[in-house]
């Protein structure tokens, strides 16, 4: 196994107490191990910025900035050579296979014990891919939700927060404001998303991210 001093992670959960089991969990499996600690999605987004050579992202469903899967989707989309493993309090088949199809290397339910998060952690970081014992994935027959995950799959982490936005309400010129952005960006990034998700407008594309939504991270909890 290559030097594990080497290996740096960074843990995304808005719980304090929850990111320093984490760290000592890490702490022991990975000697030197470098650990960033982060409590939103703009935090996280710093620290990939700043360190070089993430070998692993901890990350929560819910915490601020984020909405649902959309963590997960910004952070696949912006650095896609990083692995993610989504680490939630939920726990059943339709979220996990979500997180999968967005691209998480693994997930991890809070209530497994420290030994199944060692074993899933190792399996990750040497390349694998893990998901909780006793969930078939590919027992779950493909559906239009699907497709439609696919789509938003091809969104760019700039589309991605606009459609938060969109979720949330906000008018072009305050998505503008927001991003920092002029309103003609704002306009631009709106047109390719409903292309991107076969919609014919900004109503429909927020429909269409709700269907992600429902039933899922309205039921995460931290």
């Amino acid at each position: 196994m290559p030097n594990p001093a080497r290996y740096q992670f960074v843990i995304a959960d808005d719980h304090p107490l929850f990111r320093g089991a984490l760290r000592q969990t890490l702490e022991t499996m990975f000697d030197g191990v470098i650990i960033s600690e982060a409590g939103s999605l703009d935090e996280v987004t710093e620290a990939l910025e700043r360190l070089e050579d993430v070998d692993l992202v901890l990350l929560d469903l819910n915490m601020p900035g984020v909405r649902g899967f959309s963590g997960l989707m910004f952070l696949r989309a912006q650095h896609p050579g990083v692995p993610v493993v989504v680490v939630s309090a939920t726990e059943d088949t339709g979220t996990v296979r979500r997180c999968m199809e967005f691209g998480a290397a693994g997930f991890v339910s809070k209530s497994l014990g420290l030994n199944a998060i060692r074993e899933a952690l190792s399996t990750v970081i040497e390349g694998g891919v893990w998901t909780p014992p006793g969930i078939d994935l590919n027992s779950v027959p493909q559906d239009d939700t699907s497709a439609l995950v696919k789509r938003l799959a091809t969104l760019t982490p700039q589309q991605i927060r606009v459609l938060m936005m969109l979720s949330e309400g906000l008018l072009n010129k305050q998505i503008a404001y927001e991003l920092d952005v002029s309103e003609a960006t704002v306009k631009a990034h709106v047109s390719a998303i409903l292309q991107k998700l076969d919609v014919d407008s900004r109503t429909q594309a927020v429909i269409a991210a709700s269907k992600i939504e429902a039933g899922q991270w309205q039921s995460i909890t931290s």
